[in-house]
């Protein structure tokens, strides 16, 4: 009981399982990332999707680095929703294996459903864990009376005409484009 109650302090929520969960889903994705990272050109061999291994290792390490910030944050909230972006990062580049005429369209549907399973989990544990956070999100400030003008806007109008802009905004003299109107222009010679 021990064990549970300081795993439950270090997690910031009482619900055991949805910590288990969480850690679980952590484990997986450290997995998952060194598969990608370990065998990109396998996946993307049988996913059809040739040309995008550093893609594929890309995405590894997004979830390893995921992974690791479950396991060793307070609160895995955070990172469990960024599971979830990621999952939908994921199904969007799985979709574009599926155009054309590749013939592993099956493995990648097979992907698109392990994926999708998956995004379940992990949106079942963001939410659960976001309904339980002892610190929930702060309410949304309400700035829609705000215009961005102090003195208003009809005080603001006109205030920048004898605006003058400074030296050291304006090109210097050498990047400035090169003409000499006071030359006469010679034709170009014919070959």
């Amino acid at each position: 009981m021990r064990y549970e109650t300081e795993r439950t302090r270090r997690r910031g929520h009482a619900d055991t399982a949805t910590d288990t969960l969480a850690r679980g889903l952590g484990l997986f994705s450290i997995a998952l990332g060194v598969v990608e990272v370990a065998a990109p050109r396998a996946l993307a061999r049988a996913l059809g999707m040739k040309g995008q291994e550093g893609l594929i290792a890309g995405y590894g390490l997004r979830e390893i680095a995921t992974g690791i910030g479950i396991l060793a944050s307070k609160d895995p909230t955070p990172w469990i929703w960024g599971r979830v972006a990621g999952d939908g990062l994921d199904l969007a580049t799985l979709a574009t294996a599926l155009e054309g005429d590749s013939p592993n369209k099956a493995n990648v549907g097979i992907a698109m459903a392990a994926v999708a399973g998956v995004t379940a989990l992990d949106v079942y544990c963001a939410q659960t864990l976001s309904r339980e956070s002892p610190h929930p999100l702060p309410p949304l400030q309400d700035y829609s009376d705000r215009t961005g003008f102090p003195r208003g806007v009809e005080q603001s109008r006109g205030a920048a005409s004898d605006f003058e802009v400074p030296r050291d905004f304006r090109t210097p003299e050498a990047l400035r484009p090169y003409t000499q109107p006071d030359l006469p222009q010679r034709p170009m010679p014919s070959m």
